[in-house]
């Protein structure tokens, strides 16, 4: 009889080392996904122009419009209007009024003709952001 009852304890203790070792390799899986899963379905390309200085922004999002995606990045700042989103900064930098300076929004070379704010966005988009001068 002692020798059962020792059986069914290490029986249990087996059990619960077991059900921990699951219950542990579920939370693994769960909290350590690839960072592949961890990316936005859509991958957008984004380039910055200020004069010679020109950077490229892989941008990877599930956002469906333009500013939400690059508010993601912190990559722009502005003033919200009754068009929406007025932008004034691109990665630091900021147009500066006194000479006329503002920023050009393109998809594939062509200027957009909607506001960031209302900007669809699709995998494979191109988008340039150029700092202009003159009205």
């Amino acid at each position: 009889m002692a020798e059962q009852s020792k059986n069914k304890k290490t029986a249990l203790i087996v059990t619960c080392v077991l059900a921990v070792l699951i219950i542990a390799a579920i939370l693994i899986v769960v909290f350590r996904k690839p960072a592949a899963t961890q990316q936005g379905k859509k991958t957008i390309v984004v380039e910055v122009i200020n004069g010679e200085d020109k950077q490229e922004f892989t941008v990877h999002t599930d956002q469906e419009f333009l500013r939400s995606a690059l508010e993601e990045l912190n990559l722009i700042k502005g003033s919200e209007s009754e068009y929406g989103l007025f932008v004034t900064e691109v990665n630091g930098v900021a147009a500066d009024d006194t000479k006329q300076q503002w920023w050009c929004f393109t998809k594939g070379g062509e200027e957009l003709m909607t506001g960031v704010d209302t900007t669809p966005i699709a995998d494979g988009d191109h988008f340039e952001i150029e700092l202009k001068t003159g009205w």
